[in-house]
């Protein structure tokens, strides 16, 4: 799959941008070439060459927090992506197998699950359990996980109907097996458009909640804690909003390109891509120009 990917314009687009922000949040901190959290007596600098990027309101470096911040907001995102594949992905396989009653049983917990406000939620819990990052994701990537749910148990419906699986259970294979030989493979493409797609969700909620103040703690710097220190300066700085929104923005649009990416060449259309690559492959050539004159 991830030849079929990168073999699309749009695969590769979203894939390099995704590695840019991946490289940032692994290498950001270090690349920062001031502390960003130093203050100074320069407050609201203009670009220059000493501040690429600025000051703030207190004197920080902009592009220091701004490189040092990426990690927060990348480790956020993906929290909730991975929290919210494992909570829902599993229960979603299962519930094709395990019998009517977990079938219920889960079925009525993601519709409970859906029913409530993922922000208003995750803030009561950093309410309960104090101001961090990690529990507002952790509770989030619970919140979302319906989705997987839903997604991998419409897969595997259409997996256990199957006669090769009939046919698995009549020999006495277990269901274990089955699972990992015959639903798998079949949940898995779904599954990856689903979590690619929920990274850039998981973005936005922790550009919503740093935004808000909920989940770090000031002064540690974040994307959406450089867009709302930024908006009482704007008549001085208008433009400082600007790097922050464009790397959410950016990252949020390639998450959603590579969903697309991820869903254009799973399944059917997938078959039907490499099947249209190997027949203009092995088509022969144009014919050559007829020789001049014949055999004698």
């Amino acid at each position: 799959m991830v030849r079929r990917v990168l073999s699309l314009t749009s695969g590769r687009i979203a894939v390099a941008v995704l590695a840019v922000i991946a490289l940032l949040a692994l290498f950001g901190p270090l690349l920062a070439p001031q502390d960003p959290l130093a203050t100074s007596e320069s407050t609201l600098a203009p670009v220059s060459g000493a501040h690429w990027l600025g000051t703030d309101y207190l004197g920080r470096d902009v592009l220091s927090r701004l490189l040092d911040g990426s990690r927060v907001s990348v480790l956020g995102a993906l929290e909730v992506a991975l929290t919210a594949l494992v909570v829902g992905a599993v229960p979603g396989i299962l519930s094709v197998c395990l019998g009517r009653a977990f079938e219920w049983f889960t079925l009525r917990l993601a519709d409970t699950l859906v029913a409530l406000p993922f922000l208003l939620f995750a803030v009561a819990v950093i309410a309960l359990l104090g101001n961090g990052l990690t529990q507002a994701m952790l509770v989030t990537g619970v919140l979302v996980s319906p989705l997987f749910y839903r997604v991998a148990r419409a897969a595997g419906l259409s997996v256990a109907r199957s006669p090769y699986v009939e046919a698995a259970l009549i020999s006495g294979a277990s269901i274990g097996w089955i699972v990992r030989r015959h639903v798998w493979a079949k949940v898995l493409p779904p599954l990856a458009v689903a979590l690619a797609q929920t990274i850039g969700v998981g973005f936005v909620i922790v550009s919503s909640l740093t935004f808000l103040g909920i989940g770090v703690q000031p002064p540690a710097p974040t994307w959406g804690g450089l867009l709302a220190s930024d908006l009482g300066y704007l008549s001085h700085r208008p433009w400082a909003p600007l790097a922050p929104a464009v790397l959410i923005m950016a990252t949020v649009w390639a998450a959603n390109l590579l969903a697309d990416a991820v869903r254009d060449v799973s399944g059917e259309a997938g078959r039907a891509l490499v099947d249209g690559r190997r027949a203009r492959a092995h088509r022969p050539g144009p014919a050559g120009p007829a020789p001049l004159g014949g055999a004698s």
